[in-house]
């Protein structure tokens, strides 16, 4: 008997097998980018004696009209009741996305908040080869295509009195806490302005925090040699497509993939205690682009940052 039919089948049977099993894969991938989570993470850097702040992380959006569950999940994260929002960008992902933005943070929008932009709140997303998200950064930038309304979005957020970072200083008093603010423009496109917004933090602050939409080395470390307590910066998507345990590949920018997502130092090997030593927050944010709706071991995500009192 010939063996080439019995060969034929198998090679039919594992080629069927593995279409089903990357199937699968695609299927789970594509569902958990719709399994929202709340983070709750404690930071200690307030002064001594003083009562927690309630800070709410937000990045990463990526918001279409059509995304009801995503818009529906943000809605209820006003049930926190935090005391002040920070948005690190990419809040957009189509041309009618500001209104539906809007409706979304609801009543967050009422509570103090700071926010920035990421390089999709200024360009409209656009198919590509997804295969290049996890390859080294070549620098290409797409900056080709329509703008979106970050206009629109930035007239929003100010008119509810959020402050705008981009390249900027900032100051808020919230629950009794003097906060200052320092924030940069996207240094993915290199639209940070390090220069305009170098010099030491304020020490008569209670709080300094620097806020950025791609943690890229250079403005962390202008940052943390700056004194600012805390940097909060989104854009990693915490690597998207992560290994069983949530090990990152990649962060679309130079940080390294083992501080993609969640609280560390930076620099990274400093003493909590060092001079020049900052909390680093990196979102994984919400969404993703509309034409990349995958996410493996890292669920979007927003995050309730409590600032608590330092040790003595």
């Amino acid at each position: 008997m010939s063996l080439t039919p019995v060969l034929a089948r198998g090679s039919a049977a594992l080629l069927g097998a593995a279409t089903l099993g990357g199937a699968a894969v695609t299927a789970y991938a594509v569902r958990e980018t719709r399994q929202f989570v709340l983070r709750r993470v404690e930071v200690p850097l307030l002064p001594p004696g003083a009562d927690p702040l309630r800070v709410l992380h937000l990045s990463d959006v990526h918001m279409t009209p059509r995304q009801q569950r995503k818009q529906e999940w943000l809605a209820g994260l006003a049930t926190l009741r935090p005391d002040l929002v920070v948005d690190t960008g990419d809040n957009l992902a189509h041309q009618g996305a500001v209104p539906y933005v809007t409706d979304a943070l609801g009543p967050l929008l009422d509570v103090p908040g700071v926010f920035v932009h990421g390089s999709n709140d200024y360009f409209e997303p656009r198919l590509r080869n997804p295969i290049r998200y996890v390859l080294p950064d070549d620098g290409t930038r797409h900056t080709d295509v329509p703008q979106l309304p970050w206009r629109d979005l930035s007239a929003t957020f100010t008119e509810h009195g959020w402050l705008d970072l981009t390249n900027a200083r900032g100051r808020l008093e919230v629950a009794g806490l003097d906060l200052a603010f320092v924030g940069v423009d996207d240094p993915h496109l290199e639209y940070d302005d390090l220069a305009a917004v170098a010099g030491p933090a304020d020490p008569r602050a209670d709080v300094r925090l620097a806020v950025a939409h791609a943690p890229y080395l250079r403005v962390l470390d202008q940052f943390a040699a700056d004194g600012h307590d805390a940097i909060l910066a989104g854009h990693t998507h915490g690597g998207q497509v992560c290994l069983p345990g949530g090990r990152a590949l990649t962060t679309n920018c130079d940080l390294e993939p083992a501080r993609a997502r969640g609280l560390h130092r930076h620099p990274a090997a400093s003493d909590p205690g060092d001079a020049g030593s900052a909390w680093l927050h990196v979102s994984a944010g919400v969404g993703t682009s509309p034409f990349a709706q995958v996410r493996t071991s890292c669920r979007p995500e927003a995050t309730l940052l409590t600032l608590v009192p330092r040790p003595h």
